[in-house]
């Protein structure tokens, strides 16, 4: 099969074609012949070594989440499953490749009227800003900034946060994706590449601050923002895509009984997989529509990443190891 293969660390022209041995599924697994693979943030990071993720073991296949045809199974599973259309997590690589491994318990079979591409974009997504909201218990008239509003998650938490008739503010960086984050239900639109892009939240909320900060940038932005918090709001802090956290000073916090919620403790496999079918199911159902602003051919994934790492792409970024795919 062909793959991409990361043999160092570095920039993205590390991800090189390769033609590798077809993996075999073994007990417990599925594999699936992949039609989209998922592209993260957190993989370009990962690929640089300097990441906060440290420095897994190469050479390697990159890639996270896949959808695609089950067309083997390992000798316990149910043969049955064979033909399925899944979308599943590969256990953390192997999914920039024609064929991909996964547990049988990971594949989530994709619902009815739901294109196997968007139930792709919500694999890790999907459930990571269902759990981000269920979290922050959004009420009604809440004014609540999104940052990164114009990406996979923050533009997932735009539209749930529509949903529980909150005020949404989206932010990210330019003017170009004010269109489309207002499209998903914000109520304004902020560009922090602005210098004065904290004056214009407050202004959004009319001067009395925000009640909520979905925190996935960090460093200064995530800092600017939790400072445009009124005494009492809470923010979820669940990303460092500028690559530093946002400065969490503990005593300003506690004098401003600011609340700090988010991702603490990683949800159990069951959990995982529950999020996942309800993503799926909200968008089968017409009430959540995920973004792919750009798929590439496998050939192109160091394309991919070096896109992305330029923060001009919107919404989820896929890989499409066979055909043709438009940027």
């Amino acid at each position: 099969m062909r793959a991409v293969v990361m043999e160092e660390f570095g920039g993205p022209e590390t991800l090189r074609t390769r033609q590798v041995e077809d993996p075999v599924p073994g007990p417990g697994q599925v594999l699936v012949a992949v039609a989209y693979a998922s592209i993260t943030f957190v993989e370009t990071q990962v690929r640089s070594g300097k990441g906060p993720f440290g420095r897994p073991a190469l050479p390697r296949i990159p890639g996270n989440g896949v959808g695609g045809r089950i067309a083997a199974v390992g000798p316990d599973v149910d043969p049955d499953l064979v033909g399925t259309v899944v979308v599943t997590t590969t256990g953390g690589e192997g999914g920039y490749a024609e064929l991909a491994l996964a547990r049988a318990q990971d594949a989530v079979p994709v619902p009815a009227g739901l294109e196997l591409k968007d139930a792709v974009a919500l694999l890790a997504d999907g459930r990571t800003a269902l759990l981000l909201y269920r979290q922050a218990e959004i009420k009604p008239g809440d004014r609540v900034l999104v940052e990164a509003a114009g990406g996979g998650v923050g533009s997932l938490l735009v539209q749930l946060a529509a949903t529980a008739d909150a005020h949404v503010i989206g932010a990210a960086r330019g003017a170009g994706k004010a269109g489309l984050v207002t499209s998903l239900g914000a109520a304004s639109y902020v560009d922090y590449s602005r210098p004065d892009w904290v004056d214009r939240v407050m202004e959004a909320t009319g001067g009395t601050g925000l009640d909520l900060v979905f925190d996935g940038v960090g460093g200064r932005i995530g800092t600017e923002a939790i400072g445009a918090l009124r005494e009492g709001g809470r923010v979820s802090v669940y990303g460092m895509a500028s690559g530093a956290d946002a400065d969490l000073d503990e005593g300003e916090l506690r004098a401003r009984s600011i609340d700090v919620i988010g991702l603490t403790a990683a949800p159990s496999p069951a959990q995982t997989r529950a999020l996942v079918v309800d993503a799926l199911n909200l968008a089968a159902d017409g009430k959540l529509r995920p973004v792919i602003g750009q798929t590439f051919p496998l050939d192109a994934a160091a394309a991919a990443h070096r896109a992305i790492e330029s923060r001009t792409t919107t919404g989820k970024t896929l890989l499409i190891p066979a055909g043709d795919a438009r940027g």
